[in-house]
């Protein structure tokens, strides 16, 4: 098989769209020649800018006029008439516009409600002790085309020149990037873990908090209540390829089980993840080559909860981030 043009689909959040990064990559290894188009979320668009295999971001405003732009991307994809089309989602939304693709091949997870439209139907199965990452679930889409001995390439994003220039003034030669956020609570290590993280790194280093703008506040008062002056919030302040490029040659990067995390992975940089409730054996764990999780030492007959994240502690007792043991944190930055 030669396709000329190919659409992946993943319209879901930030990380998700970095974790399908991988197929990208394997994709232009075997098909060099061929277009590469993507369709993805109004708001994520720019984490993709620059990657030199895409030749055409799709992007589906979902907040805005959501059904009738919908309409209008479907228009779109029926009128290009994709050799493969390859949809990373599980969900009904994009199984339509798979369905109405006019695409002669159509690869999904079975887990759709439209896969029974596709030609061909992966399973899709995430379990407390599988340890298979998600982006090794998502190469069962593509295995098909490549090498059997091929394996799913690592997440990969391209910050470029503006991007590092944009950061260098705010870097030193010993610098440590702490992402404390959260959109959900119970992934989020406690207020004060990160305080006495903080307070217990060693000042040659100086500390950079990024994020986004909802995070300004968490970030302001961690500062404050750990007294640092060497610590500076740029929450709010970097895009995602900027954020990409602070994380990439930092000495250290402490993140939550979330979007940061994967940031990080895909431009290979030195990472500590700290899971709360959820575990890296549901796959979506640090793939960089320096990756370090730190975990509750108590065993928990709660954890996890849940695959996702929840707004408060169902035991309220909240054990798997009050019982971080920061000491273990700080050794990671040797």
């Amino acid at each position: 098989m030669h396709p000329h043009k190919i659409l992946i689909i993943q319209t879901a959040y930030i990380g998700d769209v970095i974790l399908a990064t991988s197929i990208i990559e394997n994709i232009a290894k075997v098909f060099p020649n061929a277009k590469i188009n993507f369709l993805l979320r109004k708001g994520n668009e720019s984490i993709l800018k620059n990657n030199p295999h895409i030749e055409n971001l799709l992007i589906w405003d979902k907040k805005n006029n959501k059904y009738f732009n919908l309409i209008k991307i479907i228009k779109n994809i029926r009128a290009t008439k994709y050799d493969i089309l390859i949809n990373i989602q599980r969900f009904a939304s994009t199984g339509l516009i798979s369905a109405l693709s006019n695409a002669k091949n159509i690869i999904g997870f079975k887990k759709n409600p439209f896969s029974f439209t596709f030609t061909k139907r992966i399973e899709h199965t995430i379990s407390n002790v599988s340890n298979k990452h998600e982006i090794e679930r998502n190469h069962l889409l593509i295995k098909a085309f490549l090498d059997e001995n091929e394996g799913a390439s690592i997440p990969k994003l391209y910050p470029n020149i503006e991007d590092y220039n944009f950061i260098k003034d705010y870097i030193t030669d010993n610098y440590i990037i702490i992402a404390p956020a959260s959109v959900w609570f119970t992934k989020q290590m406690p207020l004060k873990k990160w305080v006495e993280l903080i307070k217990s790194i060693d000042p040659k280093f100086k500390i950079i908090l990024i994020g986004s703008s909802s995070d300004i506040k968490l970030s302001d008062k961690i500062i404050v209540e750990s007294g640092n002056n060497n610590v500076i919030n740029l929450c709010g302040r970097l895009s995602f390829l900027q954020s990409a490029a602070i994380m990439q040659n930092a000495s250290r990067c402490f993140v939550n089980d979330s979007a940061p995390l994967h940031i990080a992975s895909a431009v290979n940089a030195k990472i500590t993840a700290i899971f709360c409730s959820t575990i890296p054996g549901f796959g979506f764990g640090p793939l960089a080559y320096d990756s370090i999780v730190i975990e509750a030492e108590k065993k928990l007959d709660c954890r996890p909860c849940g695959l996702h994240g929840k707004s408060k502690c169902p035991r309220q007792h909240f054990d798997c981030g009050n019982e971080i043991n920061v000491n273990k944190l700080v050794r990671t930055i040797e």
